[in-house]
């Protein structure tokens, strides 16, 4: 049984974390300029923030997830300005000469970012609530397989990370300082207006 909680939890994992969002784009970003490395460190944090998110559905913690629920709207605020900010940073940055040996603060910082971006957005939870419903699962008593569970979602969401910063990795030495700032104005302004949307989000 618990071989099969655990793909389970992988298919989840993979199909929370793959569609490119804010936080796909940060780490596209980041692995181009900064490595695969930093841009994975990055892509962990967004598993750790799908696990934690896992973890309210899957051991039944409804009191939190109806807290999360009504904080949504000031935790979406903060979220949409931390991309704003970061969005500004991204457009703002010059195309290093030379490759950078990691994220400024090192790969703890973009995780951390990335921790915070994701758990900023507790509609992630509606989401995981959907999806346990569609795969005819629920909250369990059983504490060992609500773990297996959210271990094989977080290993899903990372190796989906690992894929994408990989990937993007490899094409790093192809791309031309050029590239790169170009790279960082688009990057730039898609997570600015992912901010923007955010922010928008909570008067609507």
């Amino acid at each position: 049984m618990h071989g099969s909680l655990l793909l389970r939890g992988l298919v989840i994992g993979f199909s929370i974390a793959a569609p490119v969002g804010p936080i796909g784009v940060l780490c596209i970003r980041r692995s181009l300029g900064l490595g695969a490395r930093a841009g994975f460190a990055s892509g962990l944090g967004a598993a750790t923030a799908d696990a934690a998110y896992g973890c309210v559905a899957g051991f039944g913690l409804t009191s939190v997830s109806g807290l999360l629920v009504r904080w949504q709207s000031w935790l979406g605020l903060g979220g949409g300005i931390f991309l704003c900010w970061l969005g500004l940073r991204s457009f703002l940055r010059q195309a290093a000469q030379e490759p950078a040996r990691d994220a400024p603060g090192g790969p703890l910082a973009g995780y951390s970012s990335t921790v915070i971006l994701t758990l900023s957005n507790p509609a992630t939870i509606l989401s995981f609530a959907a999806v346990f419903t569609g795969f005819g699962l629920g909250a369990y008593s059983d504490y060992a397989s609500a773990a297996v569970l959210v271990l094989g979602i977080f290993a899903g969401s990372a190796a989906w990370w690992l894929i994408l910063c990989g990937s993007v990795g490899l094409l790093r030495s192809r791309v031309k300082p050029g590239w790169l700032l170009a790279v960082n104005r688009a990057s730039g302004a898609v997570l600015f207006g992912f901010g923007v949307c955010a922010i928008l989000k909570t008067w609507l």
